[in-house]
């Protein structure tokens, strides 16, 4: 056979038409007007066999700048990590890949003892009492992090940090538009937030205020200053967007009074693979458990007094009332999740610690052989594993000429940041070596110098 998948055949199609009642696909659209129906045949290539199709498909692959034969110093969300082998042992098991949602718990106690252990991980590294089960990714799950504040203290304004990643904030807006949500965004100085114009705009009918931690810059924000500010007002809820790889090193921010501390987990087993999908991940306090949107399994014992787990809060729109439902999400990541579970399980608690060192180092070291290079850098406070690099020319052609010597190069900043035209953001993993960030500042000292 020709072709493996054959969508219907036309015997098929006719037995479709004869049982609604229409004698053919031409009558099927007679409602559509003819001025608007399309004329002439698609701009489409000719079918190909499968054989052709696999060759054709392997040429445009080998277009793609693979993360194995270049070294990538591009960050700004999605991160180049090592990844245990054993992870994609694990999540190729049938049990887990075929696996949507474990509604039956007497026959689905892998999957939810998995996802147990993604939440009790999450809440460890968070510093929060409780964690969902995972959501599509972070910028979903800061968003509804700002909704649910909103409809915790009955207020319509949230303050949001200009440092907090631009995709995240974009999706914060457009969730805002349903409630009718006012977002006012803080300002940004040398990639900190401005914490006097965070306390000038808070008031009493502020719901909640974001931060990220690392921030976008990949500088560190002082959460014990932001939450003395936040504190002035009383029902107002703290948001903390985290990267939970470095919070095996940084304070988690519950122990700065955070009320919501939500983040992706891509760092954690999921590879980069063209921007998703990713695990988004929420936690809260205990007393906020049940506005938590998601799922949330907990572990309990049968009538045996046998050790088990269940599907304990499921405040969706499908199972509850739609006014008492705190999200429409219906789904969540449970394959991913179970990715980083396995991926945090492999590396242990002080391999954490040390991958997070190792970015710090590595970041450190970076930003200073960009400065011997004599190429100006911004991360005068702490700092993760990002650091703003100033080129003065335009990122996306220096960028070009690094992916001719097998570069993947930085973030631009002007496309989020205008005023920040001409620097590159620059992430620096656990798994770049030093002759790699040795060679990758004198290719860009090439480039600028000439």
């Amino acid at each position: 056979m020709e072709f493996r998948y054959l969508p219907m055949t036309d015997a098929d199609k006719q037995d479709m038409l004869n049982t609604i009642g229409v004698e053919s696909t031409d009558a099927l659209f007679s409602d559509i007007p003819e001025k608007v129906r399309f004329k002439g045949e698609l701009n489409l290539k000719k079918p190909a066999n499968e054989q052709q199709l696999k060759k054709e498909l392997a040429r445009l692959a080998k277009k793609n700048a693979n993360l194995i034969e270049y070294s990538s110093f591009l960050g700004a969300g999605v991160y180049d990590h090592f990844i245990p082998s054993v992870v994609d042992h694990v999540i190729s098991r049938s049990e887990f890949y075929t696996a949507y949602t474990p509604y039956q718990p007497e026959i689905s106690q892998g999957e939810l003892q998995a996802i147990f252990e993604f939440q009790t991980m999450i809440s460890e590294l968070t510093g929060m009492g409780v964690a969902n089960s995972s959501m599509y990714d972070g910028g979903t799950a800061l968003a509804e992090a700002v909704t649910l504040s909103a409809g915790q203290t009955k207020r319509k304004k949230v303050l949001v940090s200009k440092a907090v990643h631009p995709e995240s904030r974009a999706v914060i807006h457009s969730y805002a538009k349903g409630p009718d949500l006012e977002i006012v965004e803080i300002d940004q100085h040398n990639g900190r937030t401005d914490l006097n114009q965070l306390a000038d705009e808070l008031d009493e009918n502020t719901a909640g205020v974001v931060m990220q931690y690392p921030n976008f810059f990949g500088q560190i924000e002082p959460l014990n200053e932001v939450n003395d500010i936040i504190r002035t007002q009383k029902k107002t809820m703290f948001i903390v967007s985290s990267n939970p790889l470095a919070l095996g090193y940084l304070t988690p921010p519950g122990e700065f009074g955070a009320d919501i501390v939500v983040g992706d987990t891509q760092v954690f087993g999921i590879p980069a693979q063209f921007g998703g999908p990713h695990c988004g991940y929420f936690a809260t306090t205990s007393k906020l458990m049940r506005k938590v949107p998601g799922r949330l399994v907990g572990q309990t014992t049968d009538e045996d007094g046998q050790r088990g787990f269940v599907l304990t809060l499921q405040a969706r729109e499908q199972h509850i009332r739609r006014d008492k439902a705190t999200s429409n999400i219906c789904s969540n990541q449970a394959l991913n999740a179970l990715a980083s579970s396995v991926a945090m399980s492999s590396i242990g608690k002080n391999g954490l610690k040390k991958m997070a060192e190792l970015n710090m180092q590595k970041a450190r070291y970076a930003k200073q052989q960009f400065e011997k290079a004599g190429f100006k850098v911004t991360a005068d406070g702490q700092f993760f594993n990002e650091i703003v690099v100033g080129l003065d020319q335009d990122i996306n052609e220096v960028n070009e000429k690094l992916l001719d010597k097998g570069i993947i190069g930085g973030y631009d900043l002007a496309q989020d940041y205008p005023e920040l035209k001409g620097n590159m953001l620059v992430a620096v993993t656990e798994i770049r070596t030093k002759e790699e960030i040795d060679t990758f500042v004198n290719e860009l000292g090439d480039i600028i110098h000439g």
